[in-house]
């Protein structure tokens, strides 16, 4: 007696299993509602220079311009200083910064919401502006508004403008830990959010460094990897799942520091800098240049 053989249904011709990896677990949905985007047009910087920023700090973001953040400083080596911030809900703020990005040409805004918890949403919109905008840029730095940088010791000691440029390259203050379950603290994180008892490998978001290739292997990682508030564990997430290894600098700062001229001749950042020790700082440094430690 012959056994009829049934024939495997076949799956229908629109559905295929794909999408479920390519379709975006965070699409970065936001739109630049200030943007630069001719910024590189006319030559490739060496160093982006991305400080995140909050609409109430224009004393800070004045007089990182008018310091550290002065892109003519280094004459032949083209340095590009930009300023990230979201929408804030106050629109008299929103439109002070729409007025001072109409006089200096350093802000760069999408509409998201200006939070401590949408930080993470600041630095992929840097990290996307960098890949859409400048991806021939040779080196990328992210900082904060309250950091003091030694540019000699970050162009000279340790980017190097005469070498070979750098691929696939991330350093700065890198930390090995996990994550902090007391509610009560600024870094808190859930299990629901991170249920693993350690992090990888990641650097203070004080100020890190990378090569500008970079940039764009983040934000694409980013669109398939779940939102984590800490923008700096966040990173480094990221940069796990692109086999990438931050490497250690000891002189990426995360702390304050009392100043003092050979000490602060020998790091790359300081942090926890007010915007009127960044000129004293600065104005020192600059003027004792022919001083030995």
């Amino acid at each position: 007696m012959s056994v009829p053989i049934r024939k495997a249904a076949k799956p229908p011709k629109n559905i295929t299993f794909t999408n479920i990896h390519t379709r975006p677990l965070n699409p970065h949905a936001f739109e630049f509602v200030i943007n630069e985007p001719k910024k590189c047009e006319s030559a490739a910087p060496f160093l982006v220079i991305l400080i995140s920023t909050t609409h109430k700090e224009f004393d800070a973001r004045q007089s990182i311009r008018e310091t550290w953040g002065d892109e003519s400083t280094f004459g032949d080596i083209r340095i590009l200083t930009i300023f990230l911030l979201g929408r804030n809900t106050d629109p008299v703020l929103n439109q002070m910064v729409e007025q001072e990005s109409q006089i200096f040409h350093d802000i760069v805004v999408e509409n998201f919401i200006d939070s401590y918890h949408n930080l993470t949403l600041k630095t992929m919109m840097g990290m996307r502006w960098v890949a859409t905008f400048c991806p021939k840029a040779q080196y990328v730095m992210k900082t904060d508004s309250d950091i003091f940088v030694n540019m000699d010791n970050l162009i000279y000691k340790l980017l190097k403008p005469t070498t070979k440029p750098r691929r696939r390259y991330f350093t700065g203050y890198v930390i090995n830990g996990g994550p902090i379950r007391d509610m009560r603290s600024k870094w808190y994180m859930s299990r629901d959010l991170y249920p693993d008892s350690k992090y990888p490998p990641f650097c203070s978001g004080t100020g890190y460094v990378f090569s500008a290739d970079v940039a764009e292997l983040i934000f694409q990682t980013s669109l398939h990897t779940r939102l984590l508030h800490l923008e700096d564990v966040y990173v480094g997430l990221c940069l796990r799942k692109l086999g990438i290894h931050p490497y250690q600098n000891s002189g990426f700062n995360h702390w304050k520091m009392a100043y003092s001229l050979c000490r602060y001749r020998r790091v790359i950042t300081v942090h926890q800098i007010s915007p009127e020790e960044m000129h004293r700082i600065w104005n020192d440094m600059s003027s004792k240049k022919h001083l030995r430690c």
